[in-house]
């Protein structure tokens, strides 16, 4: 099976929504990513947490598809994260965040992980990300996140690190914002000359969009889609009665997306578009309950059906 490098946080979150609080829960990028990713593909984890970190998460992330030589244990605390949302669930407002150990973390592949053909470069300092992209050797996929706080203070050093990323994965308000455009469309062609071949911008409760280049023509399965003509591609989020916490949304997305990119070993359009519809499945189940507590209990048999809820909502006919 193919497996897929993933690097980033774990960390404890506090969160309050309008539906209820936790503190103290398991969450992080790397975590939700991994987890979520484990449905459909072997995930080697890199991160780092404190000597706090508890013995029932590690036996959580150990019960699933994932190899943990990478998670790095340090001498302090595992990051923390404290948030809270309102009636609109788009954001959250950071109350506090504790780097902690994750502040001196400079990651360093384990020998078989160098080999990696899919990575993912989660929501950390873009000159880490470079860091752990240079340990690859010859990576087949390069996937990247990361948010308002890099490509603020951090712009030309995101830029370098784009020329090596294949797909790009932000949300709306940090595409305009990296592509200081507000139009989405001209904003992915802006962001196309800098690397990325695919442009994916999650709208939360709106869907999801993805913009590539293409041209009419074969291509084979395991290629990105190339050419010149501007592809969109675009998917609704999945209508829920109950939401608890969007924490975690993004990068449940993201595992689904590349976790199945990896777990059929295809990258064309056909597969692409799939991938956009596993991610959006497996972030409305993230969001159905607090922490990881509803991917702990999800069932592939769940998704399925949920996939194919997806494909009946937004199937429709040509005019006769």
């Amino acid at each position: 099976m193919t497996s897929i490098l993933s690097v980033g946080s774990v960390a404890y979150d506090s969160v309050k929504t309008p539906f209820g609080e936790v503190e103290e829960v398991l969450g992080g990028s790397a975590t939700y990513f991994s987890v979520s990713a484990s449905f459909f593909s072997q995930v080697d984890l890199v991160a780092c947490v404190g000597n706090d970190f508890r013995k029932q998460d590690v036996q959580l992330l150990e019960s699933r598809n994932i190899d943990l030589e990478g998670l790095e244990y340090m001498e302090g605390q595992t990051f923390r994260w404290k948030g809270e949302y309102s009636n609109d669930l788009n954001e959250a407002q950071t109350l506090d965040t504790q780097l902690n150990v994750f502040s001196d973390f400079r990651p360093t592949l384990p020998v078989r992980y160098q080999d990696s053909s899919y990575v993912f470069l989660g929501n950390i300092d873009p000159s880490l990300q470079r860091q752990v992209l240079s340990q690859v050797q010859t990576p087949q996929l390069v996937i990247c996140d990361t948010m308002n706080y890099w490509i603020e203070g951090h712009f030309e050093a995101l830029l370098e690190t784009l020329k090596s990323v294949d797909i790009l994965l932000v949300n709306d308000a940090e595409a305009r914002q990296l592509a200081q455009e507000p139009n989405l469309v001209r904003g992915a062609r802006k962001i196309f000359a800098w690397g990325p071949r695919i442009v994916v911008i999650k709208r939360g409760e709106y869907g999801v969009l993805m913009f590539y280049m293409d041209s009419e023509g074969t291509q084979a399965e395991d290629q990105l889609p190339s050419g010149d003509s501007l592809s969109v591609f675009g998917a609704p989020a999945y209508p829920l009665e109950d939401v608890s916490d969007p924490t975690g949304a993004g990068d449940s997305f993201a595992g689904g997306f590349v976790g199945y990119l990896a777990g059929v070993n295809r990258c064309d359009v056909q597969s692409l578009r799939q991938a956009i519809i596993f991610g959006s499945v497996m972030a409305s189940f993230c969001v159905e309950k607090f922490s990881l507590d509803r991917l702990k209990e999800l069932t592939l048999t769940e998704i399925e059906l949920r996939y194919k809820e997806f494909k009946a909502m937004t199937q429709f006919e040509d005019i006769p």
